[in-house]
């Protein structure tokens, strides 16, 4: 079940379909899209999901697909299966021009290039592309689609004749109006031309009585008239009848045609079903190449796990702006059914829930998702939903009255195979009653174990959220020293409304916000601060371990390159042994041969006393060099290139700088900054001192461009000055807390704190304050002559 009815237009859906008819070829395609209609079986999906990915690997692959000639015939196939009519030149050309290209498309599937598109290939087996029906009509037209000459003896005869009349005609008119002009009856310039269906000459209206024939018609002016010579009526009146002849012999053909057509009319209307669906699906694979979709891993069970997940129609809005969609994470699971998003107005709330409801609806019609590969996507039964304002004066339904309907329906209808997607929760009537029938509401849907992503702004939703297994709290992030939306999705924790401090910034006066903040009453405020710094604290923490994630892929990186060099060299090194001991061998050879040719030598002579010595001398130097080579030999087995190194010792590892932890026989264990890797001791290199200390000031930050830029910019709008004089002491430190965090990100040395004198007491709760921070080491009055004990100054680390 789909609530309410017109929810493609609540989700925007509507709009995807118009998108997709753009992408059509042929009305074929558009017929397709407006069909379209959400599934609930996962396998349909599947198929669905499948063809258009294979179909956009066709579109990125270059693959020679056929996109022309899509034309619909299903209208004149049923016409002439219901009726005795016939097809005429037209229809008969469009059907065989796309009965042809449903046979190269037939053609393509069963390619050899096609060998990787199984669903698509599946989709086009045991389609019948009616050849005869192709062959047939190549009879009888030709290549422009007229009936040609010889489609029958008789049509070619009357064409023959027609031919002949029309010479004949032709060449006397060009007698008769030579004449005229001669005679001065017509104009040197005049040519004959038609008149109805008519040759006739132009002629001066005081000469027409001149020239035998019919006058046809005169100008505008009644400067001239138009005859037709007595000599060519006869003529005209013979082709008039061969025209007639002409027109039904053509008839004739094209039913004699249709009748072959009519017995296989139904059979090639199903092939142009074929047709409409490789047009539909190439216009969502079109369209998933401009929002960069791709195919998740489908689920049988419900649920949601989406990795960057965006809307596509705020992200083609932001790509003609030239701005940037930040993506969602979203993730609705069997332990935390239903997600409850707390956070600012205008902080993306809305647009997170309608993200996830388009999303998911899209999906289930097959549509290929812009989110990342790794996604899961689970089938709903039920996708409910209630956004916008439902206000019927028609109907007598109130906003919450139609808010009130719809929970009616969620309630008794909810249930583990529904997705429930319901903004601004328990709002439109008196906030305690509304948000106490909201907290009732939420309870059965977790009870009935619905799926959901529910918007509010109620505190006590909240606490049920933090109490109630199945319900988890998520925020929108708010930049609150900006004060603007991060338009980023966090689980774990609710958000605050940053009410207070949207409305300073709105300029609403201080003693209205100082009114507002004792009327709500200090746990209200202090809950929605503590919130604030819940979600600062795990922002900056965020921040961290992304760094910290960066940092250890570019050392695994640099690692696994360094593992690639060391097996080079050990391969080399084996192949540098292997040589030597090549060598070696040839060596021995040689010197075998020439110690046997000494001694045939030595022989030979007889031992004489200068010969032995000659001979003695030559096998010693041949000694002295296999020796020489075999120590070479030796030095290079045993080259070790470990290098000796103690804990403390400062070592080189490629670009970077580190000390020695810890040694453990062939490995060290070296710190670079705040990271610590296990190193083969033959990858390490000695290193000074001043250049590990020229190297730690670099930080080991390992970050991507965008955080660079994104740091870059927070650094050109970073002022280290703050004043906190008129805050209560809780909003003073919440705003030393950002600054310390902006100090840190732009790597300040120096901070002042404008606090001023007065009790003293503020003074005292900030610096209580400072000493707790790990990044401060030392804070200090300013000089006397510039502000002394009203101002803190902080050194940072």
């Amino acid at each position: 079940m789909f609530y309410p009815d017109n929810i493609e237009s609540k989700l925007e859906f509507d709009k995807i379909r118009t998108l997709l008819k753009n992408y059509c070829i042929s009305s074929l395609g558009r017929g397709e899209t407006d069909n379209i209609r959400s599934s609930t079986s996962a396998a349909e999906i599947e198929t669905m999901m499948q063809q258009t990915k294979e179909f956009k690997d066709i579109l990125e692959n270059g693959n020679d697909f056929p996109y022309e000639n899509y034309y619909d015939c299903r209208g004149e196939l049923a016409r002439i299966s219901n009726t005795d009519g016939y097809l005429d030149e037209t229809g008969l050309f469009e059907l065989k021009l796309s009965l042809e290209t449903i046979a190269r498309i037939c053609a393509f599937f069963t390619s050899k290039e096609s060998e990787n598109y199984h669903y698509l290939k599946e989709l086009s087996a045991g389609i019948n592309t009616c050849q005869p029906i192709c062959r047939q009509i190549n009879s009888i037209l030709d290549k422009y689609g007229h009936v040609q000459d010889r489609a029958s003896a008789e049509l070619y005869e009357i064409r023959r004749k027609k031919n002949a009349e029309n010479s004949y005609i032709a060449k006397t008119i060009r007698t008769i109006l030579a004449s005229a002009k001669e005679a001065g009856y017509a104009e040197e310039t005049a040519s004959a031309v038609m008149r109805g269906d008519r040759l006739v000459i132009p002629v001066s209206p005081a000469y027409k009585k001149r020239i035998q024939g019919i006058v046809h018609d005169e100008s505008a002016t009644g400067k001239t008239v138009f005859i037709e010579p007595a000599e060519i009526v006869e003529a005209g009146n013979r082709i008039r009848s061969l025209e007639a002849a002409e027109k039904r012999e053509i008839i004739k053909i094209l039913r004699t045609c249709t009748d072959f057509i009519r017995p296989m009319a139904d059979e090639a209307s199903r092939s142009y079903d074929f047709l409409a669906k490789m047009d539909f699906i190439r216009a969502k694979a079109k369209f998933a190449n401009v929002i960069d979709a791709r195919c998740p891993q489908l689920s049988t069970e419900p649920g949601i796990d989406w990795h960057a997940a965006r809307h596509p129609l705020l992200l083609l809005s932001l790509q003609k702006q030239g701005k940037e969609l930040v993506p969602l994470d979203i993730k609705l699971a069997a332990g935390d059914r239903i997600l409850l998003i707390s956070g600012p107005n205008a902080g993306g709330k809305s647009v997170c829930l309608k993200t996830a409801g388009l999303l998911q609806y899209m999906g289930q019609c097959g549509l290929l998702l812009p989110l990342s590969e790794d996604s899961s996507f689970g089938v709903f039964s039920d996708i409910f939903i209630d956004i916008g304002d439902e206000q019927s004066i028609e109907n007598n339904l109130s906003t919450y009255s139609s808010h009130l309907a719809a929970m009616k329906i969620f309630l008794h209808k909810g249930n583990q195979n529904s997705l429930l997607l319901i903004d601004e929760f328990g709002s439109g009537t008196e906030p305690v009653i509304g948000g106490a029938i909201a907290e009732a509401e939420l309870e059965v849907f977790a009870k009935n174990g619905c799926y959901g992503i529910i918007t509010t702004h109620y505190a006590n939703l909240k606490h049920l959220a933090a109490s109630t297994p199945g319900i988890k709290n998520a925020a929108m992030l708010y930049d609150r020293g900006r004060m603007e939306p991060l338009f980023k999705l966090v689980t774990g924790t609710p958000g605050s409304s940053f009410a207070i401090e949207i409305a300073r910034k709105s300029g609403l006066g201080e003693e209205v916000i100082a009114a507002a903040i004792k009327k709500a009453g200090e746990e209200n405020v202090n809950y929605d601060k503590n919130l604030q710094d819940i979600a600062r604290d795990k922002r900056y923490w965020e921040n961290k371990r992304q760094q910290i994630r960066l940092s250890s892929k570019k050392w695994e990186e640099k690692n696994a390159e360094l593992e690639k060099r060391m097996s080079e060299i050990k391969a080399r090194e084996k192949e540098i042994i292997s040589n030597a001991r090549q060598q070696a061998n040839e060596l021995l050879k040689q010197a075998n041969a020439t110690i046997e040719n000494t001694i045939r030598q030595i022989k030979e002579s007889a031992a004489e006393k200068e010969t032995t010595k000659e001979a003695r001398r030559k096998v010693q130097i041949l000694r002295e060099k296999i020796n020489a080579d075999d120590n070479n030999t030796k030095t290079a087995k045993r080259t070790d290139t470990r290098q000796q190194f103690e804990i403390g010792s400062y070592v080189k590892y490629g670009d970077n700088i580190g000390t020695v932890l810890q040694i453990n026989g062939n490995k060290a264990v070296v710190a670079f900054g705040q990271i610590e890797a296990t190193i083969d001791r033959s990858q390490l290199l000695p290193a000074k001192e001043s250049e590990y200390k020229k190297t730690k000031a670099k930080a080991y930050n390992f970050v991507s461009p965008e955080t660079n830029e994104h740091i870059r910019r927070r650094n050109l709008n970073f002022r280290s000055e703050i004043d906190v004089r008129g805050m209560r002491v809780d909003e003073a430190l919440q705003a030393v807390a950002y600054l310390l965090d902006d100090a840190t990100m732009a790597g300040a040395g120096r901070l002042r704190i404008l606090h001023g004198t007065g009790t003293g007491a503020l003074r005292q709760e900030i610096r209580k304050y400072l000493a707790t921070q790990p990044q401060v080491c030392d804070y200090h009055d300013e000089h006397v002559q510039l502000g002394g004990a009203g101002i803190t100054i902080v050194e940072l680390e």
